[in-house]
């Protein structure tokens, strides 16, 4: 498979990503108080996840995620070049997603921006560590044998569906630094002073996951 044809998937998934996932947030409103609007939140970014697998799943294997592009490289099922190429496509997809929710709804509307949890940046790092590694630890387990492919993409979107229902009313769920990115650098202000806690953790917590899959696996290589 041509590369720049897996950047440009992962571009377009990425931006389809904020656009509707972080616009539903931006629409709605994500607030643990607000059932309704938490629950269509979680789920609108499971639903895109789920969407994109089954499209562009069979083209870049569907990251959208620098996280689940570094848990990847560290398992060795892509190399360095792609590695690179993923994550600069998934930070562009995100810029463009942001720029066009804001053009929808304006900045004022938050555009689904991450926040620290009380202002409190440990543990913002700790609870973001988490939720990424459970989500990666998932995409590894459920891609790591064919015979899984064909429900490879629904387990993907119920797991990250998963993560933000919890992980809402804590930090509005990032678990992808791209996605935390792209509105952060709209909104600006505190959003984007604290959006490197929001690239570092989700970072972290891939890593993590795939080393913590490895052993499980008893993958020694």
């Amino acid at each position: 498979m041509d590369s720049m044809k897996k950047y440009v998937a992962e571009c377009i998934g990425t931006f389809v990503l904020v656009f509707f996932a972080c616009g539903t947030a931006a629409v709605v409103g994500c607030s643990s108080e607000n059932g309704t609007g938490y629950l269509l939140t979680a789920l609108a970014f499971g639903l895109v996840i789920v969407a994109m697998a089954y499209s562009i799943g069979n083209i870049s294997g569907c990251h959208i995620n620098p996280a689940v592009s570094i848990a990847m490289l560290v398992s060795k099922r892509m190399d360095g070049k792609d590695f690179v190429g993923y994550v600069v496509a998934q930070f562009v997809g995100a810029i463009l997603g942001a720029a066009a929710l804001m053009a929808a709804v304006g900045k004022e509307s938050g555009l689904g921006a991450n926040a620290l949890y009380n202002g409190n940046i440990l543990a913002s790092l700790v609870i973001e560590i988490v939720l990424t590694f459970v989500f990666v630890l998932a995409i590894l387990g459920v891609t790591s044998k064919p015979e899984y492919s064909s429900v490879a993409g629904l387990v993907i979107g119920l797991s990250l569906t998963l993560v933000h229902i919890l992980g809402i009313s804590f930090t509005g769920t990032s678990v992808n630094p791209a996605r935390s990115f792209g509105p952060a650098l709209f909104v600006g202000g505190e959003a984007l002073s604290s959006v490197w806690v929001f690239i570092v953790a989700p970072l972290v917590g891939g890593v993590l996951a795939a080393l913590v899959y490895r052993y499980l696996s008893g993958d020694k290589d």
